[in-house]
């Protein structure tokens, strides 16, 4: 309902549009004329923007981490994956939040100006994060392979730079470059200490002892 129509007392609005309706009195004396409000005649045709908004459901999933300079995953638990819109029409933030769910707690959040690189594993989506120089490996494993998808699909969404897509593509493709350049040499770096580590176990198997 709009402001100036609901100044009105919707008793006393008329609509031209409505043809009045007619009754008796239980005395048949002078026939009842009746007319509908406006309100009372209206029909749930515009439906409301607000319930039409999209409704993003969140995501179960269980979280790995793999901190800068490790090999290993750290196990660190279940939890709950939302994607969160935030501004106005002319400027609307996406972003893609994990948190905790036993303590609710926000584990990190991936947006726009995160460095992320995501890929598909199976039931797991690995995010490779460039933080400082660094990267800080995020493994979310889904319940299924079609909730696998809907995940990755929301991470390039939040984490897509759009703005400086935009504004300037030569720019947004260097970037890009650098990122998948900076993770690519942590994997090679990090595989090269593999190999390093089984080399010594077996030169140590091969030796006998005196």
């Amino acid at each position: 309902m709009d402001l100036d129509d609901a100044t009105v007392d919707p008793v006393y609005q008329y609509n031209e549009g409505i043809q009045p309706s007619t009754s008796t009195s239980e005395q048949g004396q002078e026939p009842i004329v009746k007319y509908e409000t406006a309100a009372e005649s209206s029909s749930p045709t515009a439906p409301d923007t607000i319930s039409q908004r999209p409704n993003y459901r969140e995501m179960n999933v269980k979280i790995h981490i793999r901190k800068p300079g490790k090999d290993t995953w750290q196990y660190v638990g279940r939890g709950i994956v939302t994607q969160e819109i935030s501004g106005h029409s002319s400027r609307v933030d996406n972003s893609l939040v994990v948190r905790s769910t036993s303590t609710g707690k926000i584990l990190t959040v991936f947006g726009e100006m995160s460095d992320v690189q995501a890929e598909k594993r199976g039931n797991f989506v690995v995010l490779g994060c460039v933080e400082n120089g660094a990267v800080v490996s995020w493994s979310l494993n889904a319940v299924n392979n079609s909730e696998t998808l809907k995940l990755l699909a929301s991470i390039e969404l939040a984490c897509y730079h759009c703005k400086q897509a935009v504004t300037d593509p030569n720019l947004h493709g260097k970037v890009r470059r650098k990122i998948e350049r900076v993770i690519k040499d942590d994997r090679r770096r990090r595989h090269k200490r593999r190999r390093d580590d089984d080399e010594l176990v077996y030169a140590f198997g091969q030796q006998r002892l005196v």
